[in-house]
């Protein structure tokens, strides 16, 4: 029965997921998650030698990058081998990926504001959870290449804006309109100040910060998270609330039409349909 048939409005129809979670793409998420917190985790196990916050990472964080960077590719090449993703939803992820970037060139972080934050989980929302985590992970290499920001932040950066798109996709598919458009407010505030706080482990146990805000090698968990927990508060906080605000406030703005236009472009493309390849007809002699 058409659309127009049983009287619902195209936009709330159930948009198709470009990038479906496979296995084999899942276990491809999985093993690039375990390495990122790994690489996250480490500095709280092992000793540091004091290299200090300048040095967060210097040695092991290229290797990170270049571990990361095949996987991402791995997760697409499973997406493509299975059926899920074709040439137009790859066009389709570097289109969005490129818009992205380019608004951290707009705004680089500036007093916390990152409006691509907005688009990635727009692009997770509709899309999917894959669809979403690779676009986080690509607005973000994009955005370090247009502004000069490639560092040892980078693959730490990646990650932790891939899972801010994979959960826009986790989103209930059955919201739709004006909750649809506040759960996703909703999450960009709360995405905005995890990253943040996230972000921020990847150098705070290499440096000192003064008593009760640096990290403590011999402390317990309790006292650290404490310790963390003050740092985080007098250092990140109104940077991550920007951060979360600016999404929040973009999402309630623009998130309905912009959603009505992805979906409409995903019809319109037709991901999810099948080529047929019909005999041409035999020529009368």
């Amino acid at each position: 029965m058409s659309t127009a048939a049983t009287g619902a409005r195209p936009e709330a129809a159930a948009a198709p997921r470009v990038v479906r979670l496979r296995w084999g793409a899942a276990l491809t998420l999985l093993v690039a998650s375990l390495v990122s917190l790994a690489a996250f985790g480490w500095p709280f196990v092992l000793d540091t030698g004091g290299a200090g916050e300048g040095a967060s990472h210097a040695s092991d964080a290229p290797w990170l990058f270049v571990a990361v960077l095949p996987l991402l590719v791995a997760v697409v090449l499973a997406e493509v081998d299975a059926g899920g993703l074709d040439a137009k939803a790859v066009a389709l992820l570097g289109m969005l990926a490129s818009v992205g970037g380019a608004l951290r060139a707009l705004s680089p972080g500036a007093a916390g504001l990152e409006p691509s934050f907005a688009v990635i989980l727009l692009g997770g929302r509709v899309f999917g959870r894959g669809f979403g985590f690779v676009l986080g992970c690509l607005t973000l290499l994009v955005g370090a290449l247009i502004t000069g920001g490639v560092g040892p932040w980078l693959p730490f950066q990646m990650i932790a804006a891939g899972w801010v798109g994979f959960l826009g996709g986790c989103l209930p598919r059955a919201a739709r309109g004006r909750t649809e458009v506040t759960l996703l407010a909703g999450l960009g505030l709360v995405t905005g100040l995890a990253y943040g706080a996230l972000m921020n482990l990847w150098f705070w146990p290499f440096a000192q910060y003064g008593d009760g805000l640096s990290f403590e090698a011999g402390a317990g968990a309790a006292a650290n998270v404490a310790s963390y927990a003050r740092y985080y508060l007098a250092t990140s906080l109104l940077w991550d609330l920007g951060r979360g605000l600016s999404s929040l406030v973009v999402l309630l703005l623009v998130g309905r039409p912009l959603l009505r236009a992805l979906r409409r472009a995903s019809r319109l493309a037709a991901f999810e349909a099948a080529p047929v390849f019909e005999r041409a007809p035999e020529r009368v002699p």
